[in-house]
């Protein structure tokens, strides 16, 4: 349950980065409202998640799939272009990502299920 939580809260960190720069310095009001409850949300899951996960683990999990998945909305819509070089390092974030759930966590993570 805390990886799904951890998940969704991740997706909403895309969400808020994305409605952040279509906000235009917080000017535009339906991106702003989006911004501002999408990161109230995804910071709420974070911290859920992370009463199970252990926080180093849990935050760069939510910030490398917030990362892929915004930089991936972004070259589908065209606002950046995608080229050899960024499609690897971006590969490279979700591999991280992927390892970070698969690598059991070690010492300090007493009373915390990796995977939960």
């Amino acid at each position: 349950m805390a990886w799904s939580i951890l998940i969704a809260s991740a997706v909403l960190e895309a969400v808020w980065a994305t409605a952040l720069g279509r906000s235009e310095g917080f000017t535009q009001p339906l991106p702003t409202i989006v911004f501002v409850v999408a990161l109230v949300a995804s910071m709420i899951g974070l911290a859920k998640a992370s009463e199970r996960i252990p926080i180093g683990t849990a935050y760069a999990v939510w910030v490398g799939i917030g990362a892929v998945l915004t930089v991936g909305w972004a070259t589908v819509t065209g606002e950046e272009p995608l080229s050899w070089g960024r499609a690897i390092f971006i590969a490279g974030i979700a591999v991280a990502v992927v390892g970070l759930k698969l690598v059991p966590a070690q010492r300090g993570d007493a009373g915390k299920d990796p995977g939960a």
